[in-house]
């Protein structure tokens, strides 16, 4: 009986399935593993259906935004816009509607709507100068491209479709000491062309020390000139690079090169009508640049009178004649001369102290003391142990044929450029 009862140890039931141990802790581990996944699905689906409605809450906010965004933009105009000295309407009913071209970015879609954001609606905080042509605007376009957006306000005579071939085959002109135009736009009467931003300013501004857009001293106070650098604006300035001849130099020979391309490179010649000292630009590398080249035919003959009449201070003598007739490239090359003396001297064309000679013009006096063999006397005190003052004498007889009266005893600008190549300081 002993046997029959123990003598197989499998009819135990226990001992007969040693693998039901198994079986059960499995099925219990399976079940653990179950809950655990099912509690991490839910834990993710929340987790998901929370970012869906955090993303839906912001891209509805983000639609109020650019809705209201659009609305402002839509307003209707025409749009006035006040400068220091003028007012000027772009007649312009639907800003959304009229289409602004970038040169290097055709696909880029920029209205005049992007113009008025960019510039604050052209607010006076940022004008950067007033010239013959028009108030310029610094701002920023959609892209990061930093820009500098000048208004040709004066009445063109050119169509629509005439103006914009001519501000397209300016886009196409391309030199290293000319500031490159970017692009324009045609809104209503007005012509606004688009140029890259020149960090550094003026030639005039360096040169007197003044803020960006400012054309005398009367017109800043030290709060404007802490506002202007709290906007990013660099100035070299008079304790900067312009205290040393070879800089003067490098501005005097890029400027030149810019004349002498825009007379003997371009087809057919582009005679620039207005150069001086606020249309030579220095950009972020400190590179010359002349602005403005070419904004003359823009109007047709809608500046013809604004022309005649020049900028103080740079009035070829031939303007004044009875039977002058309009401007030529020795016109340009006398302008050149009067920045080529600003640059030497430090004095305005007009309106500074002359010693000796109250009632003068900085050409009148400089032209004066070079006959008499007196030249020195008129150099920088800030740029005289900078240099030779050999070279700057010579600078100054260059200035001197430049200024000559009677247009045909000015050399060309090709020739002023060798001539200043001559007298170029040695690199350090």
């Amino acid at each position: 009986m002993q046997k029959t009862f123990f003598g197989s140890v499998n009819s135990c039931p226990i001992a007969a399935n040693p693998t039901l141990f198994k079986r059960r802790a499995t099925k219990h581990n399976g079940m653990k593993l179950a809950l655990v996944l099912t509690f991490a699905m839910i834990c993710l689906l929340a987790g998901i259906l929370f970012l869906a409605f955090v993303c839906r809450r912001r891209t509805r906010m983000w639609e109020v935004k650019q809705s209201s965004y659009r609305e402002e933009q839509n307003i209707s105009g025409p749009f006035s816009f006040q400068t220091d000295s003028t007012t000027w309407v772009a007649d312009v009913k639907q800003a959304t509607s009229v289409p602004v071209v970038i040169f290097e970015k055709p696909l880029l879609s920029i209205t005049f709507a992007d113009l008025l954001s960019a510039t604050s609606n052209f607010d006076r905080g940022t004008l950067l100068a007033e010239g013959k042509f028009g108030p310029v605007y610094r701002g920023f376009l959609p892209g990061g491209i930093h820009v500098a957006v000048k208004v040709l306000a004066v009445g063109s005579t050119l169509t629509d479709q005439e103006a914009a071939r001519e501000l397209e085959c300016l886009g196409r002109i391309k030199h290293p000491n000319l500031v490159p135009l970017t692009g324009y736009c045609v809104a209503g009467d007005q012509r606004i062309a688009i140029y890259d931003y020149m960090e550094n300013g003026s030639l005039q501004n360096l040169l007197y020390d003044l803020p960006l857009g400012l054309q005398s001293t009367e017109d800043w106070s030290t709060d404007t000139w802490e506002e202007a650098h709290n906007n990013g604006i660099q100035n070299a300035g008079s304790e900067g690079l312009l205290t040393t001849w070879p800089f003067r130099h490098k501005i005097a020979l890029g400027t030149a090169r810019a004349l002498a391309f825009l007379h003997h490179g371009c087809s057919p010649p582009i005679i620039h009508r207005d150069v001086k000292a606020s249309s030579v630009y220095l950009d972020y590398d400190l590179e010359p640049r002349l602005s403005d080249f070419g904004l003359a035919k823009i109007f047709g003959n809608g500046l013809d009178e604004e022309i005649v009449r020049g900028s103080p201070g740079y009035v070829p003598p031939e303007f004044s004649q009875p039977e002058f007739e309009s401007p030529t490239p020795k016109s340009d090359v006398y302008c050149f001369g009067v920045v080529l003396f600003e640059l030497i001297t430090g004095k305005k064309p007009v309106d500074d102290d002359y010693p000796d000679d109250k009632e003068a013009t900085l050409v009148s006096w400089v032209r004066g003391l070079v006959r008499k063999n007196q030249a020195s006397r008129v150099i920088d005190p800030k740029i005289r142990d900078t240099g030779p003052d050999e070279q700057m004498e010579e600078a100054l007889k260059i200035g001197y044929l430049c200024t000559a009266d009677l247009p045909s005893k000015r050399p060309s600008m090709q020739q002023i450029v060798g001539l200043l190549k001559d007298i170029e300081p040695a690199a350090n």
